[in-house]
């Protein structure tokens, strides 16, 4: 245990802390608040090349900046979370390369993703892969943590991830935690032209898919000046797919345009209306992410490479925060202070209309006595609609993670809006066992167990068949490339 003279000193683990880029903002959000300023970092990662280059960067950046904190390296997971106050998960089971298998496969078959990390089969076998490592984490802070400790979870696909880990370990105190709704009051508040001052909203769903029930400022609904920008302008151009369905479904939907055109079924299967809809990058380009990470990869560790040498400063700013909700989290059990925030809980009734024990996405507030989610009551009844039909896919797909269960597997995928589509069922099959064979090695608990049901013929595509390939994969292991 690490200690100050006149106590024990605040632990947080980062674990998979070889993303440092997204680690590093984390902990100087700790930093800025008076009750982590001298806390214990304990990095932990599998690769241990990358964890000694983000060590070396916090290093640097602590000295740089005289600064009280203290960190610390291990590959093993169970040192790192030994006595901790906190635990923070960054993970990327795999890296890119099972990412990358995630998109081309689907595409080959016909299910156009952009990001593929959330819903649709690149959503439900990235589930497949982190759930694992994310209960192994949970039973060794059951093991060796403090008994209030707080675990918060970044890695996607949020729902399936926070689903299987309130299911198995009900005694964690666990949330799962994303800046979609914050990115995207920010978006409507530039694109309204209003100041930040006194904007505040209310939003409950499932993650990616919640709603601004209430949007205001300083009181005011600001509903009325959505709807009257938008008569007159039209949809912003990144944002089109957001807008349509604001103008279907009658509220504001809480992720990006190309993360709410994967949730539905209405806009990726023809070339007409991608190019209606569709825009580059985050705004619902085919493929988007995964090329974008391998893209960025090198770039990103030549910088790290220069703040961990020092040919370059560490960039810091011991005031800024950024809008990631950890650090406000962990100040609230510390100090008392409360913070509320969009957190990713077990459904006990905060949304009405949803399935009780599924993964929601509501208010939430953090205090000295840990974490506490609020009662929203029903949402719109079109809206809770469009949510039950991804919390069907979590629900098998957490079915599939714990039991190792390849038909929950094909299931869940059979179920999805976007993939059900775009294809037949037995081409779901085809491209589930196809999927299942290039990433046996990232998932253990289908070793040995018996996939195709009887009378099904599977007849897969070649690569050159149909589709487009993102080419060849990344050798990059666990880390962080995740929006959230």
């Amino acid at each position: 245990m690490c200690h100050r003279g006149d106590g024990p000193v605040v632990k947080i683990a980062m674990v998979g802390a070889g993303s440092a880029g997204f680690c590093r903002k984390l902990v100087q959000d700790a930093l800025t608040f008076k009750a982590m300023r001298d806390a214990h970092f304990a990095l932990m990662d599998v690769d241990a090349e990358r964890l000694d280059l983000a060590h070396r960067v916090m290093e640097n950046m602590r000295e740089q900046n005289d600064l009280p904190c203290t960190f610390s390296a291990t590959t093993d997971r169970r040192i790192a979370l030994a006595d901790a106050d906190f635990a923070i998960s960054m993970i990327q089971v795999g890296g890119l390369e099972p990412y990358h298998i995630d998109i081309d496969i689907p595409m080959r078959y016909g299910v156009d993703q952009c990001f593929g990390d959330t819903v649709g089969p690149g959503g439900v076998f990235r589930g497949l892969r982190h759930v694992p490592a994310l209960l192994d984490m949970a039973q060794t802070m059951r093991e060796m943590s403090k008994p209030d400790a707080i675990f918060m979870n970044y890695a996607n696909p949020m729902a399936i991830c926070m689903w299987a880990l309130h299911e198995r370990y009900p005694d964690i105190a666990s949330v799962g935690v994303c800046h979609g709704v914050e990115n995207t009051s920010g978006m409507l508040r530039r694109w309204l032209d209003i100041p930040k001052d006194g904007i505040q909203h209310l939003t409950a769903g499932i993650n990616h898919l919640a709603w601004f029930l209430r949007y205001e400022q300083l009181g005011e609904d600001l509903y009325p000046l959505i709807w009257e920008k938008l008569a007159a302008e039209g949809a912003p151009e990144e944002e089109r797919f957001r807008f349509e369905m604001l103008k279907a479904f009658g509220y504001f939907m809480t992720e990006s345009s190309g993360d709410i055109s994967e949730y539905t079924p209405y806009f990726r299967t023809r070339p007409d209306l991608m190019g209606r809809f569709a825009g580059s990058g985050f705004a619902g380009e085919s493929g988007y992410y995964v090329r974008a990470c391998a893209e960025g990869l090198e770039r990103f560790f030549g910088e790290m490479r220069d703040w961990a040498s020092g040919a370059t400063p560490v960039p810091f700013d011991g005031e800024a925060r950024s809008n990631e909700y950890a650090s406000g989290i962990m100040n609230a059990k510390l100090t008392g202070e409360p913070f509320r925030f969009a957190g990713n809980v077990r459904n006990e009734g905060f949304i009405t209309n949803l399935p009780d024990g599924c993964c929601a996405e509501v208010p939430t507030y953090a205090d000295r006595t840990g974490l506490h989610g609020t009662c929203v009551g029903d949402l719109p009844e079109q809206c809770a609609a469009l949510c039950r039909t991804s919390v069907s896919v979590q629900d098998l797909a957490v079915k599939a993670a714990l039991e190792g269960d390849p038909e929950k597997v094909f299931h869940a995928c059979l179920l999805d809006p976007l993939t059900a589509a775009a294809l037949a069922p037995h081409e779901i099959r085809n491209m589930v066992e196809e999927m299942l064979d290039a990433q046996v090695r990232w998932l253990p608990q289908f070793a040995g167990r018996k996939r195709s049901a009887p009378g099904w013929t599977i007849g897969r595509l070649d690569s050159g068949q149909a589709g487009v390939s993102t080419g060849a994969v990344v050798d990059a292991q666990i880390g962080h490339y995740d929006k959230d």
